[in-house]
């Protein structure tokens, strides 16, 4: 036995690396009120037709199975992807969401001492997930609120190692057309990484907009990010996907967890992608209703740009007359985003859902506004 008595070492406490301690954390939409039994939620940005009656069939028949590990390549899903997109299926790679996509590049090509540019109005997860990896976010001006590729490329210096750039912008709904994408590209440096999150690329129809595989083929630094949470209704499963170089995919599949990506989202997945038909009816379903909320909104006296997402921005004349507009439509049941987090506090989202829950929203809006 040791004569020595031990003595308890002297601890400060855990201490987190430095800057985590920094990071607002994300919010998610709300998704009840209380004293409401039914609420109409329009904060998520989530299918208003939800998954598909295939999809969700297929998991239930893949449910007996889930003590076993999925197939941690995702290679059917891959392929799939790959046959329906025209695209080479060792450049994909599969994540628990694009969320996890992102936070594999950031963590892979950014880190202290580097910078991440996004936009002024872009997807919060961007400055999250470059302070997750200790890399230091720039948030740049947009104009009308849509991103502007001067501002962009004024911003970048020698410490940026990723741009990240919604196409179609969440929570703006705007969007800058290919050549702009191009022009974007061509004036970064080969060593920045240029990430288009094209999570909405399913709502848009228009000539000038394509889903920016053709500059990841032609190029080594872009990576394409795509979900299967919007026009597949499937974000409760977290399936996305990244489309990128040889070289970065590698860099993600040595970085990834081993089985990221569940049997039961894979089966998801999958199925969901078989059936077009389905597909096709949620465009169709948002084209229409999309249409309908902007005019109506209009209306009503609200400045609401034009969308190409399955979502529209509701700016009020001011902050008060917003959080007025918001409380009110919680006493009627009825959730929508605030915007104050992506500093557009005079506005609220407002997802595209069902008929009958877009025309309650209207009329409750219009004992406000009226």
């Amino acid at each position: 036995m040791n004569d020595v008595t031990d003595a308890p070492l002297s601890r400060a406490g855990l201490v987190p690396r430095p800057g985590i301690l920094s990071i607002a954390p994300y919010v998610g939409g709300e998704s009840a009120i209380a004293g409401h039994e039914r609420v109409i939620k329009l904060a998520s940005n989530e299918s208003a037709l939800g998954p598909s009656p295939v999809a969700v069939a297929a998991v239930r028949d893949a449910a007996s199975d889930i003590h076993r590990y999925p197939d941690g390549h995702s290679s059917a899903l891959r392929a799939a992807l790959a046959r329906l997109h025209g695209l080479d299926a060792q450049r994909i790679v599969c994540g628990a969401g694009s969320d996890e996509v992102i936070g594999l590049l950031c963590r892979a090509y950014a880190g202290p001492g580097d910078g991440v540019i996004y936009t002024r109005h872009g997807f919060l997860m961007y400055p999250i997930a470059a302070q997750a990896a200790g890399a230091t976010p720039l948030a740049v001006a947009e104009t009308n609120l849509t991103a502007d590729v001067d501002a962009i490329l004024a911003g970048v210096d020698a410490h940026t190692r990723i741009v990240f750039l919604a196409n179609p912008n969440n929570p703006t709904g705007t969007y800058l057309p290919t050549a702009e994408l191009a022009r974007l590209r061509a004036g970064l440096p080969d060593d920045v990484l240029l990430v288009i999150d094209a999570a909405y690329a399913e709502y848009i129809d228009r000539a000038d907009y394509e889903g920016s595989f053709g500059l990841v083929e032609a190029s080594d630094n872009v990576v394409v990010t795509r979900t299967f949470s919007k026009i597949y209704g499937l974000g409760g499963v977290r399936l996305g996907w990244g489309y990128c170089s040889e070289a970065v995919a590698d860099v993600l599949n040595r970085s990834r967890n081993p089985f990221n990506v569940s049997s039961l989202a894979q089966v998801a997945g999958l199925a969901a992608l078989a059936d077009g038909e389905f597909v096709a009816q949620a465009q169709a379903h948002n084209a229409r209703w999309r249409a309908w909320l902007t005019e109506e909104l209009r209306g009503l006296g609200l400045d609401v740009p034009e969308s190409f997402c399955n979502f529209v921005l509701a700016r009020f004349p001011d902050t008060a007359e917003a959080d007025a507009a918001d409380a009110h439509l919680k006493s009627r049941g009825i959730i929508v985003r605030r915007m104050g987090g992506y500093h557009l506090p005079e506005a609220l989202r407002i997802t595209v859902g069902q008929e009958d829950e877009l025309r309650a929203l209207v009329a409750a809006l219009a004992e406000v506004l009226g």
